[in-house]
């Protein structure tokens, strides 16, 4: 059975990565929504429908270190010309592993399908659950998204930072998602708060990723 998308993710969680060889894996969508490029240690995937002809021409046109090319400015921009998508950011993916039981943080969750936040989300995920804490001060939000793997993603109000709700929110992502799967989650690289606030909750970096969104 030929090994996609999932499956490298999979194996990346549990520890098992592609050889650092310096080399590129050119893997098809795992859906019409998602195209993209994960770069892990000297190995980058490609996830396209394009032609994998293609994919290393370009890759070996963009100037400069070719380990740095997926990830690079010239072959993204092309990328994107060569879809008629548009360049997600580059952002730091990490995982964690389900914890047992109901989180310790106070969650509800939003039943409201037409809520803003549940509305932008579906644009990205499917079965997506949004809850709320603190008030409404802190938000977290679940869903299937990359080759269906969970996903989260939280907000902290300005007034409620400085006092671990990002934390907390993202721990209790870990015991909000179905027992035998983990949960992802991407941050911005210069957004160090968050990514301080992943690492505490205890997610641990895979690899880098960017996305290509339908234009």
């Amino acid at each position: 059975m030929a090994r996609g998308l999932r499956e490298v993710l999979a194996d990346a969680a549990g520890g098992v990565f592609p050889p650092a060889d310096g080399s590129v894996t050119v893997l098809a969508q795992p859906s019409p929504r998602d195209a993209g490029v994960v770069a892990f240690s000297a190995h980058a995937v490609v996830f396209t429908d394009e032609d994998p002809a293609w994919v290393r021409a370009a890759l070996a046109a963009a100037p400069g270190d070719p380990l740095a090319a997926p990830l690079s400015p010239p072959f993204l921009a092309a990328f994107a010309d060569r879809t008629g998508r548009l360049n997600g950011t580059i952002d730091l993916l990490t995982v964690a592993d389900r914890l047992p039981g109901a989180p310790a943080l106070e969650v509800a969750e939003v039943g409201d399908r037409e809520h803003p936040r549940v509305v932008r989300a579906r644009c990205y995920r499917e079965d997506v659950r949004v809850f709320e804490a603190d008030g409404g001060r802190g938000v977290l939000v679940l869903g299937r998204g990359v080759a269906g793997r969970w996903e989260c993603a939280i907000e902290v109000d300005e007034a409620a930072r400085g006092r671990g709700l990002g934390r907390a929110l993202a721990l209790a992502a870990r015991h909000l998602v179905p027992e035998g799967e983990r949960v992802w989650s991407q941050q911005a690289p210069g957004n160090a708060t968050s990514v301080r606030a992943f690492q505490a909750a205890g997610y641990r970096p895979v690899g880098a990723e960017t996305l290509l969104v339908v234009a």
